[in-house]
């Protein structure tokens, strides 16, 4: 099964995340990385606030997620952004993730 396959992959590569959504919390295995092209161009920004981090993040993961959840990969915590199931047939292989720093999601 594809899924299977999907899986298998994911808890040999992936990261271990802490997952915070509106049904439950807890850590799973996916797929995390900065995004190439934010992240070199302009890390960040200043703002009538003070510096930001600017940086965008992909998750991919079998984890359902939705806008506003939250990850938490050792110190850095980021927020969804918006999100998306990617499936084969009827079956849903995984989710694709945009994120944002929490605390550039949260202002």
């Amino acid at each position: 099964m594809m899924t299977d396959w999907v899986r298998s992959v994911m808890e040999r590569y992936g990261q271990t995340l802490q997952i915070e959504t509106a049904e439950t919390t807890g850590q799973v295995r996916a797929f995390l990385q900065p995004l190439a092209e934010n992240s070199e161009r302009s890390p960040s920004a200043v703002t009538g606030l003070g510096w930001m981090d600017t940086r965008l993040w992909l998750y991919l993961g079998r984890e359902k997620l939705t806008d506003g959840d939250g990850i938490v990969w050792g110190e850095v915590r980021l927020r969804v952004r918006s999100a998306r199931p990617y499936a084969i047939g009827d079956e849903i292989l995984y989710w694709w993730a945009l994120l944002e720093t929490e605390k550039e999601a949260a202002e």
